[in-house]
């Protein structure tokens, strides 16, 4: 026991102080050009700057050349140069004047310019909060899309536009992050890919023995304690002295020969830690692999024969009169629950007139919460929203009364078009768009009741991800821009549709804006009349 005091208190004093808030970063692409937008400011700044110091300095250069000639002549025949008035006379003021001059430019702080703009961008800065969640959204990508190390530090990934790697401080820093999460098994990752790009000739300000102390550590937590001695031993070869290293190779050692003492069989023991780590790297339900795979384009697809009876169509709202002589394309993406896109349904115009307006009020997307009936954030939706009511744009009652108008429901009672934003790693994990029996109060202060059905438009193309999901019955469907998707989240009943639930998968290279309206039950009695049974 001695030998286990030895590791927590030590090895979790020096580890533990890279402490970060337990958040997400809620990414959204709009809000960081800005911070691009910022950084190019201050680039510009800094070469003022630069261009300051090289000005003064070129002044100095020059004072101190034609000095170093004049003294030069001066020190071989000191009388003689002194005999002429002149030279004692500009002597005098050199001294006197000149070189005060001269030191009050070299103590002149050319940087004012550069720090006061600075401190003012300065506010705009992410804090480590920002950076926490910005990891961790590459982490869910890794899982999501079944990226190993390698293929994401080089930056190898589909659809980029400007590629990029991450360096061997960067992936240090990753595993850094996940370690403060307990996060063991991307922890292993990424150290491990630090340690590599250092061993293979990177230059860098990582320190391998940091990498193997954190590496070690994980590896030991998952339970590969052979690893870890091997790791620790790679360890002490660069650093001997390092104190909790060999303070942890007493406890391995310790632990080992417990373990032959009580004459555990090494291959019991090799198979019990494969299958707890195992367990550690995948601690998924079964629907979160579904919705990974979905996610990856993998999974369950329909058969031929339930492919035959979906149709693409021109449609009229059934003889709606904007739209009998001008119907819209209109074709199946799934049959249960019936899923319907709705083609070139929103112009760019309109696409930018929306995004525009949503901009200025983009903030963390929320949920309701079951227990409280309340809006709060969560960790499962990563994306920043904002609501436009019809009132206030023209382009945003034309939509709303080309929805209505399209799917037969009264837009009166659905909530505000609601804008989103999801950037890199921006998603939403599966969930319902309506409430469930053991939400009763869940849309009460609407007192429009349940959302009987759901609208999303598409306004951006993702380069890669970022699809939606419907993971009870294995769809997929991808984003277009300037299309829109239909369901019905409740049976003409009223009973909810629990095939319907759904999901936003992480946007993996570019970004994702939708819109959607989510329409209630009230004032739809006798636009969808209920059906004799329960599930019809």
């Amino acid at each position: 026991m001695a030998f286990n005091k030895i590791w927590y208190t030590v090895a979790l004093g020096l580890l533990l102080p890279f402490s970060y808030a337990h958040t997400d970063f809620f990414t959204s692409i709009g809000h960081m050009t800005d911070l691009i937008n910022t950084e190019k400011d201050l680039v510009v700044s800094l070469k003022d700057y630069i261009k300051a110091e090289e000005s003064k300095l070129e002044q100095i250069k020059k004072w101190a050349e034609k000095l170093d000639q004049l003294t030069d002549t001066a020190t071989k025949d000191p009388e003689g140069f002194l005999g002429h008035p002149v030279n004692a006379f500009k002597l005098m003021k050199r001294l006197n004047t000149e070189w005060g001059e001269l030191e009050s430019l070299v103590l002149k702080d050319m940087s004012d310019g550069f720090i006061s703009n600075m401190t003012i961008q300065r506010q705009f800065f992410p804090n480590d909060e920002d950076q926490t969640g910005a990891a961790k959204a590459l982490l869910r990508l890794q899982d999501t899309y079944n990226l190993d190390t390698d293929t994401l530090s080089r930056g190898n990934l589909p659809g980029v536009k400007h590629k990029s790697f991450l360096t061997a401080e960067d992936c240090f820093e990753l595993g850094k992050i996940a370690y403060t999460e307990a996060d063991y098994y991307h922890t292993e990752l990424w150290m491990e890919q630090a340690l590599k790009q250092l061993d293979e000739g990177e230059v860098s300000s990582a320190d391998k023995v940091y990498i193997l102390d954190y590496l070690s550590y994980a590896v030991y937590q998952q339970g590969d304690l052979g690893k870890a001695m091997m790791l620790t031993k790679r360890l002490l070869e660069l650093d001997p002295e390092h104190q909790r290293a060999n303070g942890n190779m007493k406890y391995f050692e310790y632990i080992m020969a417990k373990e032959k003492e009580a004459n555990k069989s090494s291959t019991d023991s090799e198979d019990q830690m494969e299958k707890e780590t195992e367990v550690k790297k995948k601690d998924y339900l079964p629907e979160r692999r579904k919705y990974e795979m979905l996610c990856r384009g993998e999974g369950l697809k329909m058969t031929p024969r339930r492919q035959k009876r979906l149709f693409c169509r021109y449609y009229d709202g059934n003889r709606n009169p904007r739209y009998i002589l001008g119907p819209v394309k209109q074709e199946d993406e799934w049959d249960k629950p019936r899923i319907v896109r709705f083609l070139d349904i929103i112009s760019d115009e309109e696409i930018e007139t929306v995004k525009e307006l949503a901009k200025p009020r983009l903030s963390r997307a929320t949920v309701h919460d079951p227990e409280t009936g309340k809006l709060t954030t969560a960790h499962y939706r990563v994306s920043k929203s904002a609501w436009l009511s019809g009132y206030e744009s023209p382009v945003v009652s034309r939509i709303n009364t080309r929805i209505q108008d399209l799917t037969g429901l009264d837009v009166s009672t659905a909530e505000e078009l609601q804008v989103a934003n999801y950037g890199v790693g921006g998603q939403y994990e599966p969930h319902f768009d309506f409430g469930r029996k053991d939400e009763p109060d869940a849309f009460k202060e609407l007192g429009t009741g349940n959302r009987i059905a759901t609208w999303l438009f598409y306004m951006s193309d993702v380069s890669a991800g970022g699809a939606t999901v419907f993971p009870e019955v294995g769809a997929s469907v991808w984003p277009k821009k300037g299309t829109a998707v239909f369901w019905y989240n409740l049976f003409p009943s009223g009973e909810g549709d629990y095939s319907t639930r759904h999901a936003a998968c992480p946007v993996l290279v570019g970004n994702k804006w939708v819109s959607n309206k989510w329409l209630h039950e009230r004032g739809q009695e006798f636009r969808r009349p209920c059906a004799l049974s329960e599930l019809e």
